[in-house]
């Protein structure tokens, strides 16, 4: 199975110049944390809910600073055609809830998410990535470890 035929296809793109609050105000609309940022045809980075609460509020930035602020650059990306066990795979080892979903010629046309991947016929995927997305990154157990955090793995 490919990933176009488990995607969402309708995907709200933002602007990287609209405001934090039209972005907040989008994602409260479609009931969604993430929303692609795009310009001139081309996706230049996504932006979700904790990016505006951390890089936004936290840092003192107000709702009428840009989506380009506060967004992420780097983008982690799908292409329809491609297996949805390679993805499941790839979701889990870096450790990501949705992925954007481009045609070949890089154009955006869907995004997929671990809900998308949990409602297909085959449960074993959903949990293989859900696995790998939950499990604690190394780098963080030993942040945790230094400040005297405790982690338990059950």
């Amino acid at each position: 199975m490919q990933i176009q035929d488990i995607m969402t296809h309708d995907v709200t793109l933002v602007s990287p110049d609209e405001t934090l609050q039209t972005a907040a105000t989008r994602m409260a609309e479609l009931d969604v944390g993430i929303l692609p940022v795009g310009e001139d045809d081309r996706l230049v980075g996504m932006i979700t809910d904790r990016d505006i609460a951390v890089r936004g509020v936290a840092a003192g930035i107000g709702p009428h600073a840009t989506v380009r602020e506060v967004m992420t650059p780097e983008i982690k990306y799908c292409f329809l055609d491609q297996d949805v066990d390679e993805i499941v795979s790839n979701m889990a080892d870096i450790q990501i809830r949705r992925l954007p979903v481009l045609d070949h010629d890089k154009r955006l046309v869907g995004i997929v998410s671990l809900c998308d991947i949990a409602t297909m016929e085959s449960p074993e995927q959903a949990a293989e990535a859900l696995g790998g997305i939950s499990r604690p990154r190394a780098d963080i157990l030993q942040s945790w470890q230094r400040s005297g955090l405790h982690y338990w793995a059950g």
